[in-house]
């Protein structure tokens, strides 16, 4: 089968499209899935690249493929215990383990890191869905999300954030999102009650406070955003950031309302997204889409940090 793997050494490897030998062996609660289309994270080119060109060429050969988390496609093959799901469903879902390799042609994942995907998405568009959707999901709920309250999204224009504006707001909350001027009609259109553009001052200190600052870009830390979490508010971040992560469990030692989601795929949140694009809450934003061998240009356009949604791989064309 044709997957993504690497060519060249050190930072000077390259993704390259090889043909390299299909999965055979099922767990007994795994799928084989012929991968219809999957999708570009940040923490694919900031943690799994720099895995696989570590063993780069030496060792890559001799690896399963390292690239892509999130997958929607088609089940060709299921082990002796799945019993939610039979050949034929069309799935979407991921696994945060360093090689669910959904770039590739096939792949096995857990019948528990997959729900069957919503009939009004396209391939495409559920590909795009699984990291960045529960990570938003699950980020709000971290952070006690509630009807009423008040939350500010840094980064609302991104691949989470695209996916937290719209959740929050399925919530019930009132939503501020943060983003650049080019971005606020945007935003604004994906629920967003306020909008701050970041191109115009340090909002950090002139915004107010908010019972929930989710920083989705990684970038900020409790610190950083001190005076924009009410008095009993909490800060989440998706984490990724040194300064971020090295200060959050600081501020969580003196009893502030802190953390990070480390998101986790798991088949009742898929279904709780899959509910809220079929009653029309939610739809995926996708900024851009490339063929399978394009991967290392679907990286390359990821990493400049200016997405509007998800960039999305195609590996069996859409109709």
């Amino acid at each position: 089968m044709k997957a993504v793997t690497t060519s060249g050494w050190g930072l000077s490897a390259k993704l390259v499209l090889e043909n390299i030998p299909a999965p055979t062996r099922l767990g007994p609660n795994d799928v084989l899935v012929q991968v219809h289309a999957a999708s570009v994270n940040p923490k694919d080119w900031k943690l799994n690249y720099h895995a696989a060109v570590a063993f780069t060429p030496l060792l890559v050969s001799k690896l399963p493929p390292f690239f892509g988390d999130d997958l929607a496609g088609v089940i060709i093959d299921k082990g002796s215990k799945v019993r939610d799901f039979e050949i034929g469903d069309a799935v979407y879902g991921m696994d945060m383990r360093p090689r669910t390799a959904s770039l590739a042609e096939r792949t096995r994942i857990d019948q528990k890191r997959i729900a069957k995907k919503p009939p009004s998405l396209t391939f495409q568009q559920a590909a795009s869905m699984p990291l960045a959707a529960q990570t938003a999901l699950q980020g709000l709920k971290k952070g006690k999300a509630e009807a009423g309250k008040t939350v500010l999204i840094i980064g609302a224009s991104g691949g989470v954030g695209t996916f937290a504006v719209q959740i929050a707001k399925a919530m019930g909350l009132n939503v501020t999102g943060v983003c650049s001027g080019r971005n606020a009609d945007f935003v604004r259109e994906l629920g967003a009650d306020e909008i701050i553009d970041y191109t115009q001052g340090d909002y950090r200190k002139t915004a107010g406070s908010f019972d929930l600052v989710f920083d989705v870009t990684s970038y900020e830390s409790p610190l950083s955003c001190d005076e924009l979490i009410g008095d009993d508010g909490w800060f989440i971040s998706t984490g990724g950031d040194a300064r971020s992560m090295l200060v959050t469990p600081f501020y969580r030692v003196f009893g502030k309302h802190c953390g990070t989601v480390v998101v986790e795929s798991w088949k009742r949140d898929l279904e709780t997204l899959s509910e809220l694009v079929e009653s029309g809450k939610l739809r995926p934003i996708i900024d851009s889409v490339f063929s399978l061998a394009e991967s290392q240009e679907a990286y390359d356009r990821s990493r400049t940090g200016r997405c509007r949604g998800k960039v999305v791989i195609e590996v069996i064309p859409e109709g």
